[in-house]
């Protein structure tokens, strides 16, 4: 079983539409499986489409997250930490399909939350505590919360993929240490490759590293560790085409990131997924590596508001905030699907 953090230490690449999408479809492609997504942004906004989008979806949440035990990360990790355990999973998620019918039956939800945010102080103080004798690593035991959770899954019914925070906040890294595979979504401009290379920086650290804060670096203590660090998959070229055509964006992005991806490619292929055989061009390797997620348009920003997949939608008027009637042509609904689908392929359960 492989578990996938969607993450890049940029905002605005679209994670959480891109969790939405392709979480969403994975489980109508793959019904024998359970589909867990674990939504470890504050601001929650991949589980607010998938509990139904919009002001109804935003509702659900915050009666998920005002229980008195929350059912949310911020109630399966406080359980976690004080009561030095891995909580039972059905506790803390919901079966999406029970508040948005529009979701397959099969995909799980362990919603974010807003006190997320607040927590991060207590978490990384648990993390920082003193270790003694008779008592586990307390920065490694945090970090692997949800390593614990995803290792305890029957690997032969399970997919799990992380929505996640820009920043490389505490609990991001508890997302990035729950996954086995990591998602990079891009855009076609010069910002997502200096991205990209921060996002190798922060997970393998630098060579040398700095001589004052080198050592106190996550990818310090987790090499310290010996820890695996997830390999990157798929860059999914993300909102190519909103100004410009489809092979004009692919240029773009080529120009942009390609030859960071590649170059870091070529000093350290252990730091991606493996594939059949080793990419001898940069060409190649886009070919192996890349999966465009065209720009939605119209189709997936009114799929996401109403929290319904592209498969379920159909040609029509929409309400989306203060417009009653927004279009939605089956062309674009065409061209959505079809690209979440060349990008779902390539997802090894």
């Amino acid at each position: 079983m492989e578990s996938y953090a969607i993450w890049n230490n940029k905002g605005g690449t679209g994670k959480s539409t891109i969790t939405f999408h392709i979480a969403s479809r994975f489980a109508e492609t793959h019904p024998d499986r359970n589909v867990l997504v674990i939504d470890m942004c504050p601001q929650a906004n991949s589980s607010m489409l998938l509990l139904g989008g919009g002001i109804a979806g935003e509702n659900h949440l915050l009666s998920l997250c005002s229980l008195a035990t929350p059912k949310s990360v911020v109630g399966y990790i406080s359980d976690a930490i004080l009561n030095r355990t891995t909580p039972n999973l059905a506790t803390y998620s919901v079966q999406v399909s029970t508040i948005n019918d529009k979701i397959s039956p099969n995909l799980f939800l362990l919603s974010g939350d807003g006190n997320l945010e607040l927590m991060a102080p207590a978490i990384s103080d648990e993390a920082g505590r003193t270790p003694f004798p008779g008592l586990a690593d307390p920065w490694a035991w945090v970090h692997q919360i949800f390593k614990r959770l995803v290792d305890g899954l029957d690997k032969d019914k399970w997919t799990v993929f992380f929505d996640t925070n820009p920043s490389f906040a505490i609990y991001t890294e508890l997302a990035i240490c729950g996954a086995s595979r990591i998602l990079v979504p891009v855009n076609a401009d010069d910002s997502s490759r200096v991205a990209v290379k921060a996002l190798f920086a922060l997970l393998h650290g630098t060579n040398p590293p700095h001589p004052f804060f080198g050592n106190y670096t996550f990818a310090a203590k987790a090499a310290q560790r010996q820890m695996s660090i997830p390999q990157v998959h798929l860059a999914i070229g993300n909102r190519f085409t909103q100004f410009k055509g489809a092979a004009a964006a692919f240029a773009a992005f080529s120009e942009a990131t390609a030859e960071q991806l590649y170059s870091e490619y070529t000093r350290n292929p252990g730091r991606f997924t493996a594939r059949p055989h080793a990419a001898a061009s940069r060409a190649e390797f886009l070919s192996m590596y890349v999966g465009e997620l065209r720009d939605f348009n119209t189709a997936g920003v009114v799929a996401a508001h109403h929290g319904t997949p592209l498969s379920k939608m159909r040609q029509d008027y929409y309400p989306v905030h203060n417009d009653p009637d927004v279009k939605v042509n089956k062309s674009q609904l065409n061209v959505g699907l079809s690209a979440v689908d060349s990008v779902v392929a390539q997802i090894v359960p």
